[in-house]
């Protein structure tokens, strides 16, 4: 059955104005400045080589020990995408920044391929954490993690659960729990049906040892998990040779009763970036309500999902305003 997704991550993305006026640093400003250094790396998790990233900023003096943050994006996408796009901001605003690909995804290793698995990308962003802390361009005191979309949830449960994380930023964060989820699925029956198709599809790999795959989105197979929906399937946004269209539907249980809320109990210094034009706000407002943590927040204008993946405008202002954070809460 062809999945439809809120009307706020299909939406064509647009900018609006007042996000280009609101801009603290112009794209025309960090478009001059020299990119990054990147450092190629590997670690390990869960018995698997991870490959990420690491990407510095080109002016840092050698010997200096930066703040580090962990860069994760939306479910079911490489290092290339948009964890990319804020690891670089990140750089050209003065930290380390560590991108890298999950178990099962890109260049890392992990013999099931294209399957989202919440509590192993949980590890995974724990493992990438605690390496970061060990590199010496790397103070550990002061190791970050940032989330973009359904990471976001990854990233505040990680935190919860790792002392080398000292504090956390989330972009457009996807943060559901079981109302959510039915919400966004198509009730009760909606879930039922895909906790189905999950179930038959770990049936038949357990059985065969070969996994099923369906695009990861089309905007003409409705197989596809993310039918419609744009970004993904446009050649000069995320649809790059790094990244392969396909998904295993034996995900779709462990998606499915992830629950993000419980993270609330998060102790350590919180921001997130968001609008009511992107996926899920419900689930934003629920999450930062419950929080007890020292938290702010920023919500924009107009802002789609899509946006804040790639778009000049709103990639800039999220950047700057975790920036912010981060210079404020890792020191």
């Amino acid at each position: 059955m062809p999945i439809r997704l809120p009307r706020a991550l299909r939406a064509s993305t647009i900018s609006t104005l007042s996000a280009v006026v609101a801009m603290s640093l112009s794209a025309d400003v960090l478009d001059a400045q020299r990119a990054p250094r990147i450092v190629p790396v590997t670690f390990s998790s869960g018995g698997e080589t991870l490959v990420g990233r690491l990407l510095l900023p080109a002016d840092a003096p050698a010997g200096t020990r930066l703040p580090g943050v962990v860069v994760t994006g939306a479910w079911m996408t490489v290092k290339e995408q948009m964890a990319t796009t804020y690891a670089t901001q990140l750089a050209q605003r003065g930290m380390a920044a560590l991108v890298f690909d999950f178990r099962g995804w890109g260049e890392s290793g992990g013999a099931v391929r294209q399957r989202e698995n919440p509590s192993q990308k949980i590890e995974d962003i724990m493992a990438a954490a605690a390496f970061l802390a060990t590199r010496p361009e790397i103070d550990p005191a002061r190791v970050g993690g940032l989330g973009i979309c359904a990471s976001a949830g990854y990233m505040v449960t990680a935190a919860t659960r790792s002392s080398a994380i000292r504090s956390v930023a989330l972009v457009a964060p996807w943060l559901q729990d079981g109302a959510i989820v039915e919400a966004v699925y198509g009730g009760k029956a909606g879930v039922d049906g895909l906790m189905a198709a999950g179930r038959a599809a770990e049936t038949a790999y357990a059985a065969s040892g070969t996994q099923t795959f369906v695009p990861a989105a089309s905007l003409t197979d409705k197989r596809a998990i993310m039918f419609g929906v744009p970004y993904y399937t446009e050649a000069d946004r995320g649809m790059i040779p790094a990244w392969r269209n396909e998904a295993d539907p034996a995900f779709w249980p462990a998606w499915l009763t992830f629950d993000a809320m419980p993270a609330a109990s998060l102790t350590k210094p919180f921001f997130m970036v968001h609008s009511d034009a992107a996926a899920i706000p419900q689930g934003a407002k629920q999450f930062y309500a419950a929080l007890a943590a020292p938290k702010s927040q920023q919500w924009l204008d107009g802002v789609s999902q899509l946006d804040f993946y790639d778009r000049p405008a709103p990639v800039t202002q999220a950047s700057d305003a975790v920036a912010r954070h981060f210079t404020s809460t890792l020191r």
